[in-house]
C-alpha cells in the first residue's frame, strides 16, 4: 500500500514540476525572468520548451 502511495505521489509531484516548468518558460519568452533565474531543477525542462517554441534567447 504505502508504494502505491508513493507512486501516486510521484506522478502528482511530476505533474506539478511540468506545470512549473510552463510557467518559467512563459515567463523567460515574455522577458519577466531569465533562464539563470529558474530553479535548477526546472532548468532542462524549461529549456527543452523554450526550444521547442524555437525562441532564440
Amino acid at each position: 500500500m504505502k508504494s502505491l502511495q508513493l507512486f501516486l505521489l510521484h506522478i502528482l509531484l511530476r505533474k506539478e514540476v511540468k506545470d512549473m516548468a510552463v510557467v518559467y518558460a512563459t515567463l523567460i519568452v515574455k522577458g519577466k525572468k531569465t533562464l539563470e533565474q529558474v530553479p535548477a531543477l526546472l532548468r532542462t525542462e524549461v529549456e527543452e520548451i523554450i526550444e521547442a517554441l524555437e525562441v532564440k534567447l
